[in-house]
């Protein structure tokens, strides 16, 4: 699962360089989280990863404080959980997951995204059925031996661990997401470079640099737009 690390590595670093854009979607994806079940995440699973992913991205507390008292507050704000599929040049499949309080505009601003750079919205189910939704945790100082000898002694079975430069990669189903974690906290682990909940490509397709081009044009358009939350893909972006 080498190139799928890639593809999360390159999806990370480019959010890590737009700190303002980043903030204002962990702030609202935080107020739904704490909207939709209780504000202390210590009883709210989602708020607690939400915030562990937080974390990884290096948002501040104060801005992870403020959506959760937001929440708290009463706000009545309301934002519909979206998902569109599509394709990108020569056969990529791309998944967009929205949160937006105008179903309209937001569909709109996709479609356009992916009509001005090559590509076309599909229907419901038209690429979703070719990812996998998986938990992946990147952490330092451990082995990847260690890890998994760790992990079965708290009986969590995960899909595959890897090592790749000097981070351990763990891949696990999606319903063990907060296990996993707690596991390697129990262990002494309290720092993620990654803790995501993803979708992954069960086959990655290579564009020549042209189509590359264009599709990461596509991509960037998609993430730029306020309502988009996360932007997952098939394409192998390389190093």
């Amino acid at each position: 699962m080498g190139r799928k690390w890639n593809n999360i590595k390159e999806k990370k670093a480019s959010k890590d360089a737009n700190t303002s854009r980043i903030y204002a979607k962990f702030g609202r994806e935080l107020y739904v989280a704490a909207k939709q079940g209780d504000p202390d995440p210590e009883l709210n699973q989602n708020l607690k990863m939400v915030i562990e992913r937080a974390k990884t991205y290096n948002v501040p507390k104060a801005i992870i404080d403020r959506a959760i008292e937001k929440a708290k507050g009463g706000a009545e704000e309301n934002y519909d959980e979206l998902r569109y599929e599509g394709f990108g040049p020569n056969g990529s499949m791309v998944i967009v997951d929205a949160l937006t309080n105008n179903v309209n505009r937001t569909a709109s601003e996709v479609r356009a995204a992916f009509g001005k750079n090559g590509g076309n919205m599909g229907v419901s189910g038209s690429v979703a059925y070719m990812f996998d939704a998986t938990a992946v945790f990147g952490l330092e100082g451990k082995t990847a031996d260690e890890v998994l000898e760790l992990l079965m002694e708290e009986d969590i079975e995960v899909r595959d661990i890897l090592e790749e430069e000097d981070t351990v990669i763990v891949y696990a189903e999606p319903d063990q997401f907060h296990a996993v974690q707690e596991a390697l906290k129990g262990a002494g682990i309290t720092e993620f470079s990654v803790a995501e909940l993803t979708m992954l490509a069960q086959n990655d397709v290579e564009l020549d640099a042209d189509a590359q081009a264009q599709f990461e044009k596509m991509i960037d358009a998609l993430d730029d737009l306020e309502d988009v939350q996360q932007v997952y893909h098939n394409v192998d972006l390389g190093e």
